[in-house]
């Protein structure tokens, strides 16, 4: 049983389930963490039936629900006809977290013991365990990003939980080196970049003054950490998304000794709110293989030759220097990228897949590859792929009600 609490909010109930589950599923007396869902339904639809909404990351809890216009677009749109079950994906949010703090006292090989069981397949487990607990034969679930990869994997591991599969911006390569998904994501991030600076072409000269300035004269940010050029380079992390060239050049055009300057390159960058992200980042692309740092051993000569690039979303071994709140933890993160990681997804079962799914592509996306995205598509049976160049990969917080409805309805036959 969930442990519960009802609260209600202004047009929305919300109930709040606790879960204990075990921190490895291989192990089920073992160490336990715990698992924290939101129940949001209108009031008079607490009787619809659930969609589960997997948030996109790693390392990133569900969104906070409220309602229109400041809650996320698609909600709306989802609790016409279902209760909306958010859950804080294991070591997120009201989740047992994962941080610093919690991994204080574990040797380097303890802490990469304990963060191997944070990828897709353990999440998938939880919320079999949060399905059955809660007395449910079958849910919906919709995965944006990187909840588009704990959608796959649920097809290949757990297909009897499921009533349909909607997925945004996250179809991932099915058995693929690890190095073939970061060699094209830095292609996309050149052409990212060449965009950038062809909309703004004075941010490339304020990028070449920052970069030359922080490698001798630094910038203190408010956390104290020192600012970095290659610290810098990561502002454009966000170019996929639709506003993200316009959000990079407001941070750009500030005066660089301001304090709103140090505090935007701060708040563009969640890593020490967030720091799973960082740890396993590209674990979650690893597919049956061992990442050995990826993105940086496949980065082009072109970043080390011109250092107005800017990286994309790339975690580099750098980072667990340059961040205060991530240098902990070095020498954990050296041992996941060495970790022979098994399969995450099952090609026969998908092959055989019987659960409605349709997937939400996007063209041009430069976090997760449209070609991959086909390919997998096309050996999923039954899973209806809508290729669009109208969004970038923010597409469900962009036109939510529209990417949720038209899923909707290619997964049921009715477009």
């Amino acid at each position: 049983m969930t442990r519960a609490t009802t609260v209600r909010t202004r047009g929305l109930v919300l109930v709040e389930h606790e879960l204990e589950v075990p921190l490895d599923h291989a192990a089920p007396d073992g160490p336990e963490i715990t698992v924290f869902a939101r129940e949001v339904a209108d009031p008079d639809g607490r009787d619809r039936p659930f969609l589960v909404f997997l948030q996109g990351g790693p390392g990133s809890e569900a969104p906070r629900p409220t309602r229109h216009p400041s809650g996320p677009g698609w909600l709306d749109r989802a609790l016409g006809e279902f209760r909306v079950l958010m859950l804080d994906q294991r070591g997120t949010g009201r989740s047992t977290p994962v941080g610093p703090a919690a991994l204080a006292g574990r040797s380097p090989a303890e802490q990469a013991e304990y963060l191997a069981h944070f990828r897709a397949d353990a999440i998938v487990r939880d919320a079999e365990l949060l399905r059955r607990a809660l007395g449910v034969e079958r849910w919906s679930v919709l995965g944006q990003s990187f909840g588009g990869l704990c959608v796959t994997t649920y097809l290949s591991i757990a297909p009897e939980g499921l009533r349909e599969a909607l997925i945004t911006g996250g179809v991932p390569p099915l058995g693929r080196p690890v190095d073939d998904v970061y060699r094209v994501t830095w292609a996309r991030m050149l052409d990212r970049n060449a965009r950038h600076y062809e909309r703004y072409p004075q941010d490339r000269q304020r990028v070449r003054a920052l970069v030359d300035r922080l490698e001798s004269e630094p910038v203190e940010l408010p956390s104290g950490d020192r600012l970095t050029a290659r610290r810098l380079r990561q502002l454009g992390h966000g170019l996929g998304m639709s506003v993200g060239s316009e959000l990079l050049h407001y941070v750009l055009e500030l005066d660089p000794d301001s304090p709103a300057f140090a505090h935007d390159v701060e708040g563009a960058l969640g890593f020490a709110r967030n720091p799973l992200y960082a740890l396993v980042h590209e674990a979650c692309w690893a597919d049956g293989v061992a990442t050995r740092w990826s993105a940086e051993r496949t980065m082009p000569d072109a970043w080390r030759e011109d250092r107005t690039l800017l990286f994309g979303e790339h975690v580099l071994p750098w980072m667990f220097e340059d961040y205060g709140a991530l240098r902990p933890l070095r020498e954990a993160a050296d041992l996941l990228a060495e970790r022979e990681w098994p399969r995450l997804y099952d090609p026969e079962q998908l092959a055989r897949n019987d659960v409605p799914a349709a997937a939400a592509i996007y063209a041009e996306d430069p976090y997760v590859e449209r070609v991959f995205s086909e390919e997998t598509a096309a050996h999923v049976r039954g899973l209806r792929p809508w290729v669009t160049s109208e969004y970038g990969h923010n597409g469900l917080r962009a036109d939510g009600e529209r990417i949720l409805s038209r899923l909707i309805d290619l997964a049921r036959g009715r477009a």
